[in-house]
């Protein structure tokens, strides 16, 4: 039986669409929104995060990782210019977080990733 081999404790891969994979490439995303799956959980500040787009790759270090009830509560409390694309309204982020999301996935928990960029 084949295993899949797993990166080292502290180091993880999401795959993430183009759109969001350039925001966090420019900056101008710092926060990744993700649902309450095994892999989110074990997250935590000061792992390392690597976003992969079509044969691109991208790593981020994780600066937080905040758990919340429902997509709303979350855009209550986060920095919603740091989630989406520059002018979105809230109405909009919500629309897009559930268009990936439907609703038993949202019931997971909703997670924000705090990102930064690693240094060099």
């Amino acid at each position: 039986m084949m295993t899949t081999p797993q990166p080292p404790s502290g180091e993880y891969s999401l795959n993430i669409r183009r759109p969001y994979f350039d925001l966090i490439a420019s900056g101008a995303k710092t926060i990744e929104i993700r649902v309450g799956y095994a892999k989110i959980r074990k997250m935590a500040a000061g792992d390392t995060l690597q976003f992969n787009s079509g044969d691109d790759a991208l790593t981020t270090r994780i600066t937080a990782v905040k758990e919340y009830k429902s997509f709303e509560q979350m855009l209550d409390a986060e920095d919603n210019t740091a989630i989406g694309e520059a002018g979105m309204t809230r109405d909009q982020l919500l629309a897009a977080c559930r268009d990936i999301y439907p609703p038993e996935k949202e019931a997971l928990g909703v997670f924000a990733i705090h990102l930064a960029p690693l240094p060099g």
